[in-house]
């Protein structure tokens, strides 16, 4: 392909916290760099030479109609010109077969037919590894607990040949979108990662963070981007900046603190704490004496709890404070959970 192209040999080869073989391999970028191009050419390599079959994970099931065609046409025109690639699906949809000149290559599978697929899961244990691209959609519209189907899927698969688990490694792609993706929250990312970080380690996984600059200067260099040169989605595009975050505030206040409330959300505990120094700060660490304990859902809610309604009087002063700028956070998570508290 090329040095100018993304090149995920690094990544494939890296080691997990524990100088262990990772599971979950992430590769996150700018746009255009030749991330899934890199991995779809890869995963197809595999099978061409190795008889390796591939799963392929989408969010939804009519994603996965035609998909040999999403899938191949880029790579088969640039690597592939003598192979043909074509898809059928089983089961009223359930599942997608995919074919490399008639012979059975890998599966398209959808997380929320999550459910479905455990009824399958004996017709994947061929399969070798599983390639989840855009794991970051630009929209931040995640299915009803992702997170959870995205592990209910990989147990199906992980399953069969004579053993209770089987090494099936995830090859997850995105660009740049949210420190607050359900995936960094779930392994520990988001408050570790930062902009000039190349390799972070995690306890079965390795996250890897390019900026193509070749990629980044041809983006900026376009007639049409350059017409738009101070926007936020150009900014995305072409630099270690996360679409849909705002890195503003994220600072602890000087001083000495009052507790005023501990808030619940996603079941996790987060504490509000007002400071002499005149911020509002909120913190992934709370007391759980403290009387006033309010909850951002129903799923939230619970024995000494308060829905957030029922403080309507203290949320407009804490919003007064937030529009005046008085608010600070320990991280980005805990500045998500005041928006979702203070939002009309």
């Amino acid at each position: 392909m090329g040095s100018i192209y993304y090149d995920g040999t690094t990544l494939l080869n890296s080691k997990d916290i524990n100088k262990q073989v990772p599971e979950i391999f992430i590769s996150t970028g700018n746009r255009t760099a030749g991330k899934t191009t890199y991995f779809n050419r890869y995963v197809v390599n595999r099978f061409l030479k190795h008889k390796e079959k591939f799963i392929v994970l989408y969010r939804y099931s009519y994603e996965c109609k035609g998909c040999s065609e999403k899938f191949f046409t880029d790579i088969q025109s640039l690597f592939f010109a003598d192979h043909v690639m074509t898809d059928k699906s089983f089961f009223n949809g359930i599942f997608t077969r995919l074919y490399i000149d008639d012979e059975v290559c890998g599966y398209a599978l959808a997380l929320n037919d999550a459910d479905k697929i455990k009824k399958y899961s004996h017709l994947f244990t061929d399969a070798k590894r599983i390639l989840f691209d855009e794991f970051q959609p630009e929209s931040n519209v995640y299915i009803a607990d992702e997170l959870q189907k995205f592990q209910s899927i990989h147990m199906s698969i992980a399953r069969g040949q004579g053993a209770l688990v089987r090494y099936v490694p995830v090859i997850m792609i995105s660009n740049f979108v949210t420190l607050l993706n359900p995936y960094y929250i779930g392994m520990g990312i988001s408050e570790r990662l930062r902009s000039e970080t190349k390799i972070l380690r995690g306890d079965g996984f390795v996250l890897e963070q390019t900026l193509n600059m070749n990629a980044a200067k041809a983006q900026k260099e376009s007639a049409f981007n350059r017409a738009f040169k101070d926007s936020q989605y150009l900014k995305y595009a072409s630099e270690v900046r996360y679409l849909n975050d705002n890195d503003a505030f994220i600072e602890k206040p000087s001083g000495q603190g009052t507790y005023l409330c501990t808030i619940k959300c996603e079941g996790k505990e987060y504490g509000i704490i007002n400071y002499d120094s005149g911020y509002i700060y909120v913190s992934d660490k709370s007391d759980s004496t403290f009387r006033i304990k309010i909850s951002l859902t129903v799923d939230d809610h619970n024995v000494g709890y308060v829905l957030a309604g029922q403080y309507s009087g203290l949320i407009m002063t804490l919003r007064q404070c937030f529009q005046k700028g008085y608010f600070r956070f320990k991280n980005l998570q805990c500045k998500n959970v005041a928006i979702n508290l203070l939002k009309y």
